[in-house]
């Protein structure tokens, strides 16, 4: 499996977009009752003609249509492409954001900024679960074997006590916008450990969703592993007796602040 993430892993695939025949006024009511937005992708149907921001209509006539003030020199992204090159192309062109087109220029999605300095920052990479799945073979004598699949969320049993209210709060906007990293679980005869993505799991929890993509390290012979019987200790059987610490920040926060 290959180390590299592509655009598809971050990018936003519900993406906002304006027709080019609607009007300056329409784009410029629906940035001002927008979430953030400051321009969105014009399409006609799926096909990407431009991309207009809150800049270009600054000073238009509010009757123009959108496709007389809107960018056609446009820089795009493709699914398979290599997030950080995605990167470079958004650093040199000075852009926020990457309009997500496939081979016959469709749009299927947006990748920002913050998108890639987040795949840089946190990601259920491919060395992790490797890692973690030499770790189990050499620790237990053991063989495994790993699997992608979707997960239903009641199943899983935590490995993590608690989580931090400010680092949900962020997996929240993150569901919301439509990303999600995979969850790691160890599938061992049925029982399946979160190994990695609590916070996750808690976000989706609360917002409505029932299954997640996870990487699956799939025990081949089944054992008791020393993970399972220390939530069994700690009383965790579902992600609902986890703890949210509302009264402290994450501990790299805290150090932070006390070097400041």
């Amino acid at each position: 499996m290959s180390a590299k993430a592509t655009v598809k892993e971050y990018m936003t695939r519900e993406v906002q977009t304006v027709s080019p025949s609607d009007t300056v006024a329409d784009v410029a009511r629906r940035i001002a009752e927008s979430d953030g937005h400051n321009g969105f992708p014009v399409c006609d149907r799926r096909k990407v003609e431009g991309f207009v921001t809150a800049r270009d209509i600054l000073l238009a006539d509010e009757g123009a249509e959108i496709d007389t003030v809107m960018a056609t020199d446009l820089v795009v992204a493709h699914p398979d492409m290599d997030v950080t090159d995605a990167a470079r192309v958004i650093l040199r062109s000075g852009i926020q954001k990457l309009p997500v087109v496939d081979d016959t220029g469709n749009l299927v999605g947006i990748i920002s900024n913050t998108d890639v300095i987040r795949s840089q920052i946190e990601r259920a990479t491919p060395e992790k679960v490797g890692k973690l799945m030499r770790t189990l073979e050499q620790i237990h004598g053991i063989t495994v074997h790993q699997e992608r699949r979707t997960v239903p969320i009641s199943d899983l049993i935590p490995t993590q006590a608690r989580v931090y209210a400010d680092e949900l709060e962020g997996r929240r906007y993150e569901l919301n916008r439509g990303l999600a990293e995979p969850l790691v679980v160890i599938d061992n005869k049925g029982t399946y450990l979160l190994a990695d993505g609590h916070h996750r799991v808690l976000a989706a929890d609360r917002a409505g969703i029932e299954t997640m993509d996870a990487y699956i390290i799939v025990i081949d012979d089944p054992i008791e592993l020393g993970m399972q019987r220390t939530a069994e200790k700690e009383g965790l059987s579902s992600i609902d007796d986890i703890d949210i610490v509302d009264y402290a920040r994450h501990p790299l926060v805290e150090s932070t602040r006390r070097l400041q």
